[in-house]
């Protein structure tokens, strides 16, 4: 018992970066309201990041940084520069999807994607 509570504390960080895209997917699934479908892609993103982030961690590393003292393990730093770039696709996407669901609800006068798709059925059959 002491071995699996052990593995769950060295593994929380990608035990809360699980829980966060799980969370995320939920949402996106789930709702038929595209404003929390974009909150939910955007959860999502954030437990990618945080998974990312959490492998990229070595316990008791250094920055990578070299100064004359190169002993040591050092952490790596390729995950947190990947980061950072995905954090300005995840914003830019988000603009965008932004002003697409404003040009929707300027049309149809709802953001339920449901309720647009019984409009648009409704086009059809006239």
């Amino acid at each position: 018992m002491s071995a699996l509570f052990d593995n769950i504390i060295n593994h929380i960080n990608q035990i809360g970066a699980c829980a966060l895209i799980v969370i995320g997917l939920y949402i996106v699934v789930m709702h038929t309201n595209m404003i929390k479908r974009i909150i939910g892609i955007n959860i999502f993103g954030t437990g990618v990041f945080y998974f990312f982030v959490s492998i990229g961690y070595v316990r008791g590393g250094q920055i990578p940084i070299v100064n004359g003292d190169e002993s040591g393990v050092m952490i790596n730093p390729l995950p947190s520069v990947l980061i950072l770039t995905g954090i300005v696709v995840v914003v830019s996407i988000t603009v965008y999807a932004m002003s697409l669901v404003i040009k929707i609800y300027e049309g149809y006068g709802t953001m339920d994607q449901a309720e647009i798709t019984r409009m648009k059925s409704g086009e059809n059959n006239d």
